[in-house]
């Protein structure tokens, strides 16, 4: 667990140095060579009464999840998803960490291991959870993790972006008030709604959104 201790972020760097993205289809998951994108960086929440948890958010807003769904049917080896679980304590997109010299396997619920995958497609860049039967794949559960830094400013500004893209905002995404905000004005009227946004950092924005 101290690999992701202290830290808002981190890449996984896989047996293969390819590191864990996620698809701007904001569905799958894959390994990718090009670790200098946002999308393989993965934000870190821990989880209250078990320190020993982390659940992983893409930079689209969305979890790292051990599907029910197999990758190919009658083969070993389950998907692994991006997905906006409906029940907040659901176990799927829970990932307990432990240590394996330098590198970490990544447990999901059931015991299975994150896997990067190699091979002849589909297998290769693929991602999926099972568990490492075969010794000469032993290795392809092992992740390295890289800590990344995540300015506050940076939040603050790739929310606002993905908010102008859109003429509403759903519920699901607002959180309790706590701190003092800081406030996104507009000269348009009439108002139309007042919500408040808490990101991972102790920020929050309280944004106005307006009909001509």
């Amino acid at each position: 667990m101290e690999f992701f201790a202290k830290v808002k972020a981190v890449k996984l760097r896989s047996h293969h140095n390819k590191y864990l993205v996620a698809d701007g289809d904001q569905v799958t998951v894959r390994q990718s060579r090009n670790g200098g994108t946002k999308k393989a960086r993965w934000l870190v929440e821990t989880i209250d009464g078990d320190a020993n948890v982390v659940r992983l958010k893409s930079f689209h807003g969305l979890y790292l999840t051990a599907s029910k769904a197999p990758f190919l049917l009658g083969m070993t080896g389950n998907k692994v998803l991006q997905t906006r679980p409906d029940n907040p304590r659901d176990m799927s997109v829970e990932w307990r960490p432990e240590r394996d010299g330098f590198q970490v396997k990544l447990m999901a619920f059931g015991g299975t291991c994150l896997r990067a995958n190699g091979g002849t497609p589909p297998w290769r860049n693929s991602v999926t959870h099972d568990s490492p039967h075969v010794t000469s794949t032993r290795n392809w559960v092992l992740w390295e993790v890289e800590a990344v830094e995540v300015p506050d400013d940076e939040e603050v500004a790739d929310y606002l972006s993905m908010v102008s893209s859109f003429s509403s905002v759903s519920e699901d995404l607002f959180g309790s008030e706590i701190g003092s905000p800081v406030s996104v004005k507009s000269n348009l009227s009439p108002m139309v709604s007042i919500k408040k946004v808490w990101f991972l950092s102790p920020v929050f924005i309280e944004f106005s959104l307006f009909t001509r």
